[in-house]
């Protein structure tokens, strides 16, 4: 026996209606509920407003249990050995065609760490890769001839030198902003700024590369907020609260695309400007106000202090797996005096 005429006809439309009204309760539901979890009032529980920054809970690269953070509660992954796999990630920037800019700044008495640093970047980074090495130098002609891998070109910017090793490092960022006004916006893709001062002692490649990045301080990688040393002088405009901060950054390795390291330097050195015009100078000079910077405008990769290390002040801990960009045995009073 077949269906009864008008059978579809007439239950089509009550089917419909009932998955409708169900439907419509569903997004009801989701608006009613999503609302709470998704809105910025929900997620800022358990913070506050004071000054001009956001309190909340300082991030801990160290866990109770020894393991280390891999992810910044703003979901900027941590780089440690063993987070990535470099086949897969050079490929990706091979097909991209990438050139990396790295700034060094030998001034002074601190061209006697240039030849080490070139020879090291040369074995260790960026290796596969195109790479533009810019020194700024206030002695050119004393410039070591390094041997160079092919696409990799060493370019020489002079610069004046400075009184005082704190000038060189606050000018710092005021003359790579404006070479990457000038040139490096057109030159590369990405610009990674480094001391000269040290040695790479394993691979540093394209595992770094993001829109901004900063590295961690091996000396507070472990800290807590209240001991890093940022500026406390609320005068200081690198000023950071000690119930506010993420991180201790390194002044001596950061960086990211040209268009965000121009944004970065620049407004370091504005911020340095209006310090200066106030009498202030920050405790660590350019240190300082980058992480001020880092604070507001938070880094889309963080790389752990395998990148930045000093083995004669701190041993080698077992948690890291390598030593990746190392500090040169020095006497810093007679360098930076001469």
């Amino acid at each position: 026996m077949g269906p009864t005429p008008g059978y579809h006809l007439a239950g089509k439309p009550q089917y419909c209606s009932l998955r409708l009204v169900a439907f419509l309760l569903i997004i009801l539901l989701f608006v009613f509920f999503g609302a709470g979890v998704l809105s910025p009032r929900m997620l800022m529980l358990g913070t506050r407003q004071e000054g001009a920054g956001m309190v909340y809970p300082q991030p801990k690269v160290l866990t109770p249990s020894k393991d280390v953070l891999v992810l910044t509660p703003w979901l900027a992954p941590i780089v440690w050995e063993g987070t990535f796999n470099i086949d897969i990630l050079n490929e990706q920037f091979r097909v991209q065609n990438v050139t990396i800019g790295l700034t060094v700044f030998a001034i002074k008495k601190y061209m006697v760490f240039l030849k080490l640093f070139l020879e090291t970047a040369e074995e260790h980074f960026m290796v596969g890769h195109k790479v533009n090495y810019y020194v700024f130098t206030d002695r050119p002609a004393d410039v070591p001839r390094v041997p160079l891998r092919g696409g990799r070109r060493l370019l020489v910017l002079e610069v004046p030198g400075a009184a005082r090793w704190q000038d060189v490092s606050m000018r710092r960022m005021e003359m790579i902003g404006s070479f990457c006004a000038q040139r490096f916006l057109r030159e590369v893709d990405f610009l990674v700024c480094a001391d000269v001062d040290m040695r790479f002692r394993d691979h540093v490649g394209v595992e770094i590369l993001s829109q901004l990045f900063g590295t961690l301080h091996p000396g507070f990688y472990g800290a807590a907020r209240e001991a890093f040393t940022y500026e406390r002088r609320p005068q200081s405009r690198a000023h950071i609260p000690r119930d506010q901060g993420d991180f201790y950054y390194m002044g001596a390795f950061f960086g990211g695309s040209v268009a965000e390291v121009h944004r970065l330097t620049t407004a370091c050195h504005q911020a340095m400007m209006a310090d200066w015009a106030n009498g202030i100078e920050a405790v660590w000079h350019d240190e300082s106000h980058l992480n001020r910077y880092l604070l507001d405008h938070k880094p889309t990769k963080v790389l752990s202090p395998e990148y930045m290390w000093d083995e004669q002040l701190l041993g080698w801990p077992a948690i890291m797996k390598k030593l990746r960009y190392v500090a040169v045995p020095k006497d810093h009073q007679e360098i930076r005096h001469r």
